[in-house]
């Protein structure tokens, strides 16, 4: 991954972190379409692993205890994800690539739409350097943790 990546990652948010998961997942299922295209097993079996080890991932984050009923939500979506792209690796089907590709669109702009709101997705933490300090101690504006 290069630099600008690592650093636009390190200075994410949560909510940004997931956002960027459903990208990788997106990201994989179109080479998976692109392998189908090109009759290429190996590389279709790959992106498919890798989108669903993305999901497992996702998955096994879920905190159902704080969670609720949109993490029960969530669990559902993944189950039912995981089981369509693998209908749609073993069938090499286009259509039903094209179709979790869009399942998964659809849930990662909702998270796109939370990481907009300032009440749930604070600014990342900023340290200014305070003048005066016999330590030399930083302050800390804004908070990177969540309730």
């Amino acid at each position: 991954m290069g630099s600008y990546q690592e650093h636009a990652l390190e200075s994410a948010s949560a909510v940004e972190l997931v956002v960027a998961l459903y990208d990788g997942i997106i990201r994989f299922l179109y080479a998976a379409r692109t392998a189908v295209e090109r009759g290429d097993l190996a590389a279709r079996r790959t992106a498919v692993k890798r989108a669903l080890d993305i999901i497992i991932h996702l998955q096994a984050r879920l905190r159902m205890d704080v969670g609720g009923r949109p993490a029960l939500a969530l669990s559902e979506f993944y189950a039912a994800i995981f089981a369509q792209i693998l209908q749609a690796s073993q069938s090499a089907s286009l259509q039903k690539f094209e179709h979790a590709i869009e399942s998964v669109r659809n849930v990662r702009d909702a998270w796109r739409e939370v990481a907009r709101d300032p009440e749930v997705n604070p600014a990342p933490v900023q340290v200014m350097a305070m003048g005066g300090d016999e330590y030399g101690a930083e302050a800390t504006v804004g908070s990177r943790w969540n309730a």
